[in-house]
């Protein structure tokens, strides 16, 4: 068995926290064990999942990797603890808020012989793959994403291009390489609004 620890405790954490605990049978998880969760705040358990220190989650010779679930902001930091200690990891998308920082956390992983995985999990749904099915073949002339969402605290989340750079990769999986023609943004704070729109050019134009 493998041991794991999860990392965070939000939407995504939880997922992970329920799926490590009831794998699917036959499938790789079923080798997975979850040994903890890491959290800030103070749970005790989560379905028979026990709290563990960070400090523990670093130290235990029984936990093999990490699933890190935690806000934008502090991936970076929490990858390379867990790289350093010598343990695998598995973050949520995205991985850092600079290419730069993703570049140098590919090399770290590289030379301590772990693996890095960064997971974008839509791209993995029904849904998704259905959609690439019906684009697969077709010529884009043009479209439009968009999604909504409530606002959130760009001190933990990031610039907000990283908050909706998950649906970025959708386009780029779905038509390809695609450069930035222009960005703005609207910002009504008595109103709690915030708007950011980009547009796009494919690799042909």
């Amino acid at each position: 068995m493998f041991g794991t620890v999860v990392v965070g405790v939000g939407i995504a954490g939880l997922a992970r926290i329920r799926d490590l605990m009831n794998p699917m049978p036959s499938s790789p998880s079923e080798h997975l064990k979850l040994l903890g969760f890491v959290s800030r705040r103070s749970f005790g358990n989560i379905n028979e999942a026990k709290q563990i220190s960070l400090e523990d989650a670093l130290t235990s010779k029984e936990i093999h990797a990490a699933f890190i679930s935690t806000e934008n902001r502090s991936h970076e930091e929490t990858i390379r603890m867990f790289l350093e200690a010598g343990k695998h990891v598995l973050v949520e998308y995205p991985m850092a808020l600079s290419a730069k920082a993703a570049h140098e956390l590919w090399e770290m992983a590289e030379q301590k012989g772990k693996v890095l995985h960064v997971e974008h999990i839509e791209l993995l749904t029904e849904e998704y793959k259905q959609l690439k099915k019906e684009v697969a073949g077709k010529d884009l002339v043009k479209g439009t994403l968009h999604f909504t969402g409530h606002t959130l605290d760009e001190s933990k989340t990031g610039f907000p291009a990283f908050s909706g750079i998950a649906r970025l990769t959708w386009l780029i999986d779905l038509f390809g390489d695609l450069t930035v023609t222009s960005a703005t943004r609207e910002k009504q704070k008595d109103k709690n609004y915030s708007r950011m729109t980009v547009h796009f050019q494919t690799a042909n134009k």
